[in-house]
């Protein structure tokens, strides 16, 4: 298959890349830039990101593009720009503050094939601490900000394009049209879909799995449920599914997503675990630390149930790539925001191979698979549940009785939401009980109880996010309906924050 090799200097945006790359029907490989590239005649292009190293420390990546400068198309963006400039000698000065927002372009040499057909004045995202002063001759400037004259570049014999801003972020508003003109540089095939991704992963998990066997957590969620589905689709029931009550799900959903994993043939049991997960939790409050005791536990649940089945080698997850980016976990070069169960808890050592098919995809993209696959929409259009559960939605130490409180506020709070046909235009709402109590009025008698925050929001893969506008008069109710009907709870917040600077979830 044709592709475009996105080769990851650490930034933080290089998900961004793959996602665009991804909405034109174009498929795309993420490799760390110390990784050795196989030439193939399918590479059609090459990207290289950004990166949080400044162009002179030394410490910073060096990719090597010697196999490609000449023969594939290249995009260089913010330090891959840098980068190139300098490999070929340009020079640069350290600004004394980071350069970070929107910049305007006020010039645009739309003749150059980058910028066909967009003109100037444009707005673009731009941060970095470098400055490009001097290029060689064989270079020339494509574009300039106000700041900057030297903001992209190109050496057209070897169709190599240097952007100083990033086209895949959000703010920059050519950035369709950007990789619209280098993909059409590149001459590559726009034949990535939910098909052939699904027909792809079948045959991979036939080939690495064998005649094995394949154990899979499920939750009740599109990621696991995708993933048992497309497992299955290759091995049958050489998968067998678990399902495990924690005693961190939602109010009946243990009872509700069995029933209905049953429905769908997929080959799963029913695990009642509730007390060990809650008494690894008594008396602990770190976010951090909560994650890894679920996630340990969850593994040594799958082993002790890996024992009853012969020939079993496989752990399946439901990891995505946001789970990946998140923990840190993209090739080593992103920073930690916090854990996940699937990639941040797992012990040293692991007595099972990890199969994880659907690792790079985004939450947008697993639910089209899952569409194509025939997943109900019951699940499919399912708000995401975080792995750990309710643990980190109980903000300090987990109890049985807090987990009873906030499964009746969740539920009073999903069902309304439905009632009142917002469930399906929000992508995640849930609530979150504060280790806070104020005081409040029960009938005529002064109480002391906990306050709840609720969040509703909107995204498209969870890497950014927006607090959803739920009207007033719908927020007036829920808190009276939650107050009424739930004993402890006093006082209700909404919470406006976006992502970034928060997290979606409050732990």
């Amino acid at each position: 298959m044709e592709k475009i090799i996105i080769i990851n200097n650490g930034s933080q945006y290089t998900q961004l890349i793959a996602r665009k790359l991804r909405e034109f029907n174009v498929y795309c490989e993420i490799l760390p830039w110390n990784q050795a590239i196989e030439v193939t005649n399918d590479i059609k292009g090459i990207i290289l990101s950004g990166s949080q190293y400044s162009i002179n420390d030394p410490n910073a990546p060096t990719p090597n593009l010697d196999d490609f400068i000449g023969k594939v198309p290249i995009l260089a963006i913010c330090f891959g720009a840098q980068y190139i400039a300098k490999y070929y000698g340009g020079e640069f000065i350290e600004n004394l503050t980071s350069e970070c927002g929107n910049a305007k372009l006020k010039y645009i040499d739309n003749s150059s094939p980058i910028f066909k057909n967009i003109y100037p004045p444009k707005i673009v995202f731009i941060t970095h601490s470098d400055t490009i002063v001097k290029i060689p001759k064989h270079f020339k400037i494509i574009c300039s900000t106000d700041n900057e004259e030297i903001a992209g570049f190109q050496i057209s014999k070897n169709k190599i394009y240097g952007l100083l801003f990033h086209p895949e972020h959000p703010q920059t508003e050519i950035s369709d049209d950007i990789f619209r003109n280098f993909l059409a540089v590149c001459k590559v095939s726009y034949d990535w879909t939910p098909n052939i991704f699904i027909e792809k992963k079948i045959n991979e998990i036939k080939e690495i799995v064998g005649n094995d066997e394949v154990i899979i957590g499920l939750s009740g969620g599109v990621d696991s449920t995708v993933t048992a589905i497309l497992i299955q689709k290759a091995i049958g029931n050489r998968l067998h599914g678990f399902f495990i009550d924690t005693g961190l799900l939602r109010k009946n959903e243990f009872e509700d997503v069995l029933n209905s994993y049953k429905k769908m043939g997929i080959n799963v049991k029913g695990i009642d675990a509730k007390d060990i997960f809650l008494s690894r939790l008594k008396g602990i409050i770190d976010p951090e630390e909560k994650r890894k005791i679920i996630g340990m536990t969850f593994i040594e649940i799958f082993e002790n149930e890996a024992k009853k089945i012969k020939n079993v080698r496989w752990l399946a997850q439901g990891t995505i790539y946001t789970d990946v980016i998140e923990s840190g976990s993209v090739n080593g070069l992103s920073k930690t925001i916090k854990s996940h169960h699937n990639v941040g808890g797992l012990p040293d050592k692991l007595n099972l191979k990890l199969l994880e098919p659907i690792r790079m995809l985004f939450k947008d993209e697993v639910r089209k698979i899952g569409s194509v696959l025939g997943i109900p929409l019951d699940i499919l259009n399912r708000h995401p549940f975080p792995g750990p559960g309710l643990a980190v939605r109980i903000l300090g130490e987990v109890t049985y009785e807090k987990v009873k409180l906030l499964q009746d506020v969740d539920d009073i709070y999903i069902s309304m939401l439905k009632e009142n046909n917002f469930y399906d235009k929000i992508w995640q709402a849930f609530a979150v009980l504060l280790p806070v109590k104020t005081v409040g009025i029960s009938g005529d008698e002064r109480s002391y109880d906990y306050a709840i925050a609720i969040r509703a929001i909107n995204s498209i893969d969870g890497m950014t996010a927006n607090a959803f506008d739920l009207p007033f008069d719908f927020l007036n109710k829920l808190a009276n309906e939650i107050t009424s009907k739930v004993n402890g709870v006093n006082r209700i917040v909404y919470d406006l924050s976006p992502k970034p600077p928060a997290t979606i979830e409050w732990e």
